[in-house]
């Protein structure tokens, strides 16, 4: 157990996060998790059997100090990082021209700062694993649609892998964004109903994230899009 390789998720206690952990310690990884919510995070340790494996780390993806607290406990406990994977993220459901402004500053924080403070924090580690760094990002960030700041944040996201990738793929390290399509978790709590049409699962969008974790060294997979069937953009 000792020499399996270790993933720290964000966004980690519930949704895609959750599957993804629960995926990866089922494949013998060792897991950190984050997330802002305490219970939400003892809630899933709880869930899952407290398994060994499993370190929950509380903080905010989108502080800096705290996400370079939470690498650094992972190290303490874990003796390495191989993945790190950018999931945490919202959406505030409105458009630019007729939402409120009073959700941005806090959903292009988590969802476009996060991540590079994650990068930034863990690039250390991940250089002496020759690691993968995960984003993830949406269709939203490959498709225009009216007023959609949300999809905007996301489309930032998608240039921060690729720019991302340029700079650290010269260091062994690999870069992979999975941009999911319409996925049944808790992110659409906010809007009050789930969109029409068929969802993937959770446990489904995680399989591809997995998937691409568990590619051999020397393998760089950069971008899936994964869409259900019936979503036409």
């Amino acid at each position: 157990m000792t020499d399996s390789p270790v993933a720290l998720i964000t966004g980690g206690g519930s949704g895609i996060g959750a599957a993804a952990a629960r995926q990866l310690l089922d494949a013998g990884h060792r897991v950190a998790v984050t997330g802002r919510g305490e219970a939400r995070l003892r809630g899933f340790a709880e869930e899952l059997g407290d398994p060994e494996g499993l370190l929950t780390i509380v903080g905010d993806a989108s502080d800096y100090e705290q996400i370079k607290g939470a690498v650094e406990t992972t190290l303490k406990e874990f003796g390495r990082i191989d993945t790190v994977v950018a999931n945490a993220g919202i959406a505030t459901h409105d458009s630019v021209a007729e939402g409120d402004p009073a959700g941005w500053p806090e959903m292009i924080l988590t969802n476009v700062l996060g991540p590079a403070l994650l990068i930034r924090a863990s690039i250390d580690a991940l250089k002496e694993t020759r690691g993968r760094i995960v984003l993830v990002g949406s269709v939203a960030g490959f498709v225009h649609t009216p007023g959609n700041l949300y999809g905007a944040t996301k489309w930032a996201l998608t240039g921060l892998a690729e720019n991302t990738r340029r700079e650290v793929t010269e260091w062994g390290v690999g870069v992979t964004l999975i941009a999911p399509g319409r996925v049944e978790t808790p992110f659409w709590d906010s809007n009050g109903s789930l969109p029409p049409g068929h969802l993937l699962t959770a446990d489904q969008l995680a399989d591809s994230i997995v998937w691409a974790i568990r590619q051999p060294h020397g393998v760089d997979v950069n971008t899936i899009v994964v869409r259900p069937i019936g979503q036409p953009n």
